[in-house]
C-alpha cells in the first residue's frame, strides 16, 4: 500500500556531505514516521534516525551532531542530509514508513565513504 524509493547515494571523501532522499507513494497520507536504518556488510542492521509526522526528531548516537532527518508532508518526501562522513558510515541506507499497524521498507540506497 506504501511504496518508498530511496536516491542520493553514491561515493564521498571522508568529510563529506552527502542527502539521500525518500519519495513515498501509494497510501503515504496514512504515514505516521519516517525514517533511516543502515546495515553495513558484516554487521546488524542500525537504527540512524527518524522523524513524526509533526516533525519531531531522534537520532542515533553515532548520527548526533553530523545528519539531520527532515520531511516534506505536501511531497511525501523524507530526507537524511550526512556531513561529516566517515569511513564507518559506509552502508546501505534504508528508508522506512510507519503506519498505524505496519511499517514499510524502501529497497535502500549504497552510501560509500572512502578517499
Amino acid at each position: 500500500q506504501v511504496q518508498l524509493v530511496e536516491s542520493g547515494g553514491g561515493l564521498m571523501q571522508p568529510g563529506g556531505s552527502l542527502r539521500l532522499s525518500c519519495a513515498a507513494s501509494g497510501n503515504s497520507t496514512s504515514i505516521n514516521t519516517m525514517g533511516w536504518y543502515r546495515q553495513a556488510p558484516g554487521k546488524e542492521r542500525e537504527w540512524v534516525a527518524h522523524i513524526h509526522r509533526g516533525g519531531n526528531t531522534n537520532y542515533a548516537d553515532s548520527a548526533k551532531g553530523r545528519f539531520t532527518i527532515s520531511r516534506d508532508n505536501a511531497k511525501n518526501m523524507a530526507y537524511l542530509q550526512m556531513n561529516m562522513l566517515k569511513p564507518e558510515d559506509t552502508a546501505v541506507y534504508v528508508c522506512y514508513a510507519d503506519l498505524t499497524t505496519r511499517r514499510y521498507w524502501g529497497q535502500g540506497t549504497q552510501v560509500t565513504v572512502s578517499s
